[in-house]
């Protein structure tokens, strides 16, 4: 599998932004902008929460393993890569939707005097900082993933992930 670069998330995250604050700023022309609901910032923490504790769960594993102790638990090449899998498509969505929030956070930010509009902000605002949350745990996940070089088994290097 390719790695994800960083220049991917980042470029589809400004993409989205753009083209969620010219779309706030047209619906709200013509209507009510749809509001923000309160639980996006919960769900996002929630699927960065499992993707963290499942690449601290495969690094200790691994490590155990590379260390040869005798009680290590190996971890299943599948698992792992069905992991990566999820790790590094939640780091792609999450891209989208942080921009997406991220660009009606910035519309938002125009309109603090009201009440509603300075709640609807700050949904926002928290679910494009959680959404940051699960793109950095998707990396951190497919680098826990990644396979050392072949004939070194202790230095990390480029070598393509599982």
């Amino acid at each position: 599998m390719k790695q994800l670069r960083i220049r991917t998330l980042a470029g589809l995250l400004v993409v989205a932004a753009v083209l969620s604050w010219a779309g706030a700023r047209l619906w709200d022309a013509f209507g009510t902008l749809p509001a923000v609901p309160l639980f996006a910032p919960i769900v996002l923490a929630a699927i960065a929460a499992v993707l963290l504790a499942t690449a601290l769960a495969f690094r200790s594993r691994l490590r155990a393993q590379r260390e040869r102790r005798p009680e290590a638990k190996g971890v299943d090449p599948l698992v792992a890569a069905r992991a990566l899998v999820f790790g590094q498509a939640s780091a792609l969505v999450a891209a989208l939707v942080a921009g997406m929030y991220g660009g009606v956070t910035v519309f938002l930010l125009g309109y603090l005097e009201v009440p509603a509009r300075a709640d609807q902000a700050l949904y926002a605002g928290t679910s494009l900082v959680a959404g940051a949350g699960v793109i950095a745990a998707g990396l951190y996940l497919e680098r826990v993933c990644k396979l050392p070089e072949d004939g070194d088994d202790n230095t990390p290097g480029a070598a393509p992930t599982v």
